[in-house]
């Protein structure tokens, strides 16, 4: 959390006001300004700043308490604002999704355009548990060496050695790997809809285990990482949970009095699901988060998702 801790700690009292960037300002990275809002109301906290592309989202972003940058990540000439301009960035902005690219050329324009003055204090980049690809059910810590299966992987990849990268000039970089973000009070954050269609999963044998974390906990992960993260260091942003995939929409639909969901081979998934739903059918591993609870010492809210969807 804020502190003056910092280079920032040497000045007068009216120039020691934290500006923390928020690149991405979608449902997480609105979460995670209301975490820091009750310091910024003091006036001595912490000032909020968002990069959007999209003016029209400019007066709901002030309403908000967060001041908006008009400047779009795909075209970098726009960003040169940014410079300077903040003394810690969140950057949970994804790559862009194009077809056979495997780079992520919206980080390296932020990158770059960070490092031209003022270089802020930290970092955060969002990342995705993605990019270890499939384990097999294994557990896996932030030591394990990455291995991404998919295209989507790979932009992540590229992104995070990109933040790695720069951090060898001074600007301490901390990497949240992020498995499935789910909220009741987040659009599309919960099995429902799923189960309502009546989507089949894969039968117990064939099934993997996935992760998740609810919204609000990520959202305060990303705080507690940009004061607390230590430098070049990569953390799982994961829950206390242990379902393969049929289980959670079990679980699901017993909370909601739902019908549980048909269970098919994965022989039969494999004509009957879409691309990107078969895509996390086929990778399962399970993620330690010690570091997210010891180094960052974040206590979960929601430590399960059987707790998270109740709320």
């Amino acid at each position: 959390m804020p502190s003056n801790q910092n280079p920032l700690g040497a000045l007068p009292a009216r120039f020691r006001r934290e500006r923390v960037l928020i690149i991405g300002c979608g449902d997480v990275g609105q979460r995670a300004a209301r975490v820091l809002q009750p310091a910024g109301r003091s006036g001595r906290g912490v000032a909020l700043l968002a990069l959007t592309r999209d003016a029209s989202r400019k007066d709901a972003l002030r309403a908000k308490g967060i001041r908006p940058l008009l400047g779009d990540l795909d075209q970098p000439a726009t960003l040169r604002r940014l410079s300077g301009i903040a003394t810690r960035v969140l950057h949970l902005a994804p790559p862009p999704s194009t077809q056979g690219q495997a780079l992520d050329p919206r980080t390296m324009a932020l990158l770059q355009v960070l490092r031209l003055r003022s270089q802020p204090l930290s970092l955060v980049y969002g990342s995705t548990s993605g990019v270890y690809g499939d384990c097999q059910g294994q557990w896996v810590a932030e030591s394990r060496s990455v291995a991404p299966a998919t295209e989507r992987g790979l932009r992540r990849v590229n992104a995070e050695r990109a933040v790695r990268f720069a951090g060898r000039s001074g600007l301490r970089a901390s990497i949240l790997r992020i498995p499935g973000i789910y909220a009741p009070d987040r659009e599309g954050g919960t099995p429902r809809a799923r189960l309502l269609r009546g989507t089949q999963v894969l039968q117990a044998d064939d099934d993997v285990y996935t992760n998740h974390i609810h919204a609000d906990d990520l959202a305060r992960a990303c705080v507690l990482a940009l004061w607390r993260g230590k430098a070049q260091r990569i953390y799982h942003v994961s829950d206390d949970t242990q379902l393969k995939m049929g289980d959670y929409f079990d679980l699901a639909a017993d909370l909601y009095g739902l019908p549980r969901p048909p269970r098919i081979a994965r022989e039969q998934a494999a004509t009957a699901l879409p691309a990107t739903l078969l895509s996390f059918m086929s990778e399962s591993r399970r993620m330690r988060n010690q570091r997210l609870k010891t180094e960052l010492r974040l206590a979960l809210r929601h430590p399960t998702v059987l707790q998270g969807l109740k709320e």
